[in-house]
């Protein structure tokens, strides 16, 4: 997986079509995770989607991720975008992941990353 696969807001893509895979994903929540970790506290995430069905599949495989880098991840269900944003900060977590490819086909998907 060499290369960049963010655009100028996240990675999006065709769900189940590389870049937006299980695998994808699972890699990018566990590079994440450990890229945003600071301090020496308990690691939070919050983590929404919009109401694509892909979202459940790229949900997972973020967590997994996430996970196995240490981060404790609050599920925040469908949720628009901008209230992750919000949440990041109040929450004070260290990392929002917003699963949505916006205004781009129902069989696209996409992984958004918000910090504090």
């Amino acid at each position: 997986m060499a290369g960049s696969y963010f655009g100028t807001d996240g990675i999006r893509g065709r769900a189940n079509r590389f870049p937006m895979t299980a695998e994808v994903a699972m890699r990018v929540g566990m590079a994440a995770g450990l890229s945003f970790q600071r301090g020496n506290h308990r690691h939070r995430v919050v983590l929404g989607k919009d109401t694509r069905l892909s979202g459940y599949m790229i949900e997972n495989a973020m967590v997994s991720g996430l996970c196995a880098a240490g981060m404790d991840v609050f599920l925040l269900g469908p949720i628009p975008t901008p209230a992750v944003a919000m949440l990041v900060r109040s929450l004070r977590a260290d990392i929002g992941v917003m699963i949505s490819a916006s205004h781009n086909p129902y069989y696209d998907n996409g992984i958004k990353l918000f910090g504090p």
